[in-house]
């Protein structure tokens, strides 16, 4: 890792995100059954993970515009990760839908509330030549905290089973530590641009979309379009229920895939910065397209380790690049606005596609939902390749 490129800036925000994917993955394999054995019906807690996504997206925009309003990053990073890691106790604290509801909702706020000021913050630590490295390492780190957290929690409820609420305080230790981490952010002088209201509407980040420039209104289509097509991952999970893995191996089949994507995330920045953007998330989607082609066919445990190791990859070139092409193409005055802008709106077309592909799996069947997803990611890596400007 080159000197310089990694600034401590970078390697703070790599840390706190961390510590913060640590303690969301302890809970995430879990979650679905704690919600259960507290009363939670399966159409409850799709209602709940919907509100709690649909909060995080329509909050990224806005947050996002604020702090460029106000060109403070550091105030909205701080009180993102704080909110999320003290919503982890206030789960256990209290089993009421209604409290559950807040305290899953107020996690994902948190998420709104950092996620523009945070890449900004990265975007202003990089070059136009550094910055697929910079995205690159702070999505290993974020990763790295994903595959260790199942770890922890697979570790702490092989000694004491069923003790789901005990899980939840535990997750927040490493949520402090990103609290603390959070208390060393500085941010950059810069101008604070005339005639910017200090706090925008809440959906005044929409007005910036006619104002952007057409290279990045072309990069946001095509970005959406694939989120349109591109469901949660449960639905991969599923599939390898579907043809008999067991728990125990699916589960290891998830913690090696976020590994894959931790370990090749910083290499595929590099080659990011040396390719180009654009090649190395076109090549992206061509292994995402590959892997959701071959689910449609794949049997066995070793299918799917490697289909899941091209995973990882297509998740390597994709997810940091995807925020550095971004921040390549816009002013750095609009940094919040355009990211969030960006993560907003794809949350709520997540939302859509993952709706989507459970009607499509229960209407056609999985292998239908994954042959139909491979083919349409082909043809919207044509998009990007005709329509999309190199940077």
């Amino acid at each position: 890792m080159a000197k310089g490129i990694l600034t401590r800036t970078v390697w703070l925000l790599g840390l706190i995100s961390l510590f913060t994917d640590m303690a969301s993955e302890m809970l995430y394999p879990v979650m679905p059954v704690y919600l259960e054995s507290i009363g939670f019906s399966v159409v409850l807690i799709g209602l709940l993970e919907g509100l709690a996504e649909a909060t995080a997206g329509l909050s990224k925009g806005y947050f996002g515009k604020w702090s460029d309003a106000r060109q403070l990053r550091a105030p909205f990073v701080q009180a993102g990760y704080g909110l999320s890691a003290l919503s982890k106790p206030l789960l256990a604290v209290w089993t009421a839908p209604l409290w559950v509801f807040f305290a899953r909702t107020t996690d994902r706020l948190g998420k709104g509330i950092r996620t523009g000021a945070r890449d900004a913050m990265l975007a202003l630590e990089a070059t136009p030549d550094t910055k697929g490295r910079v995205f690159g390492f702070h999505r290993s780190m974020d990763t790295l905290g994903a595959a260790i957290g199942p770890l922890i929690a697979l570790a702490f409820l092989h000694f004491h089973p069923a003790s789901y609420a005990a899980l939840f305080l535990l997750a927040f230790f490493p949520g402090l530590l990103a609290i603390l981490a959070t208390l060393f952010l500085k941010d950059k002088l810069a101008p604070v641009p005339e005639k910017r209201p200090s706090t925008p509407g809440f959906f005044s980040f929409l007005r910036y979309l006619p104002q952007a420039g057409l290279p990045y209104r072309r990069l946001l289509a095509g970005l959406l379009t694939f989120a349109l097509v591109n469901s949660s991952d449960v639905f991969l999970l599923l599939m390898l229920k579907h043809r008999g893995v067991a728990d125990g191996a699916l589960i290891s089949i998830y913690i090696f895939y976020n590994l894959v994507y931790a370990l090749a995330a910083y290499p595929a920045g590099a080659l990011a910065d040396r390719w180009g953007m654009k090649r190395l998330f076109i090549a992206g989607l061509g292994l995402f397209a590959v892997v959701y082609s071959g689910m449609g066919f794949a049997e066995g445990i070793p299918t799917f380790i490697g289909l899941f190791f091209l995973y990882g990859l297509y998740a390597a070139c994709t997810e940091g690049v995807a925020k550095a092409w971004i921040s390549n193409v816009v002013d750095k005055a609009d940094l919040g606005t355009a990211i969030g802008t960006y993560e907003g709106l794809r949350s709520i077309t997540a939302l859509v596609s993952s709706t989507l592909a459970g009607l499509i799996w229960y209407g056609a069947g999985p292998e239908t939902l994954f042959l139909a997803t491979g083919i349409l990611a082909a043809g919207i890596a044509v998009y990007f390749w005709k329509r999309t400007s190199t940077p």
